[in-house]
């Protein structure tokens, strides 16, 4: 299905303007992650992971599904061309939960240039993820709601950093250079296929809600609204599905069969 900007802004139920500025940015964005979510099943469900423009477009706005770093990046620049914008495309390191040295460059992100400033756009990184663009402005805080993220220097590269409980925390590094397309390609192939890839051996889901959000490791559900935070762990199969009815606005009937290699009862 090929890309369509009418299609793409009835997804994210947008209806303001289309102009090339900061406040439009931060519309367009907010209104992407507030209707298109993070998740990872078709990796875990050995479908592999296409993210040239149409099968995006065809995953995510046709066919209301979510998608990782890639998917959500590869939409979200073609939204932005079509505004007006001039967004460049960028890979990290996501350092979260492994060091530098043993992560490789497989996420994407975006930044774009406004009145000489520079704005980082990360819409697919997921649970700890900024929901509003970034100024790379060093060790400026960036509040949203009970999320801060910042960025600091480190060996040359930048450093993102997020609050989690608590305490800010380095996500991801990057030279900020702007990426060839093919390189995607590899890493992508890399995440969705690699045995030891987090996205192969783990089930992740993110999906905002007006209060809050609703984030799935493997198992383990957290709801946080208004600040408070409910825990909870999935049954079964049968209520994954549910959840994903309920929370993601998407029904997957494959997911009652899936298998998760990190979780022993579903592999």
């Amino acid at each position: 299905m090929p890309f369509s900007p009418e299609g793409y802004l009835n997804r994210i139920g947008w209806r303001g303007p289309l102009q090339p500025t900061l406040e439009t940015l931060t519309a367009l964005m907010r209104a992407h992650m507030a209707r298109i979510p993070f998740e990872n099943l078709d990796v875990l469900l050995g479908r592999g992971i296409r993210i040239d423009l149409d099968s995006v477009y065809a995953k995510l706005v046709e066919a209301k599904r979510g998608g990782y770093c890639f998917e959500h990046s590869t939409l979200f620049r073609a939204a932005l061309e079509h505004a007006g914008f001039h967004p460049l495309s960028h890979a990290a390191r996501v350092i979260l939960f492994t060091p530098r040295t043993t992560s490789p460059r497989t996420h994407m992100f975006l930044s774009v240039a406004i009145d000489g400033t520079t704005y980082v756009l990360d819409p697919g990184f997921g649970g700890h993820g900024p929901l509003v663009p970034l100024p790379l402005v060093e060790h400026l805080d960036v509040r949203e709601g009970p999320d801060v993220h910042r960025f600091t220097r480190r060996d040359g590269e930048w450093l993102l950093e997020g609050r989690i409980a608590g305490v800010m925390t380095p996500l991801w590094m990057s030279t900020l250079e702007p990426e060839s397309p093919i390189d995607f390609v590899m890493g992508n192939h890399f995440t969705a296929t690699w045995p030891e890839s987090p996205f192969v051996q783990r089930l992740m889901l993110r999906a905002l809600t007006k209060d809050g959000r609703v984030s799935v490791m493997n198992r383990d559900v957290t709801v946080a609204r208004d600040g408070a935070f409910e825990k909870s762990q999935l049954a079964d199969r049968a209520a994954l599905r549910a959840l994903l009815d309920r929370e993601f606005g998407m029904d997957v009937p494959e997911v009652e069969t899936l298998r998760i290699p990190s979780v022993p009862e579903w592999a």
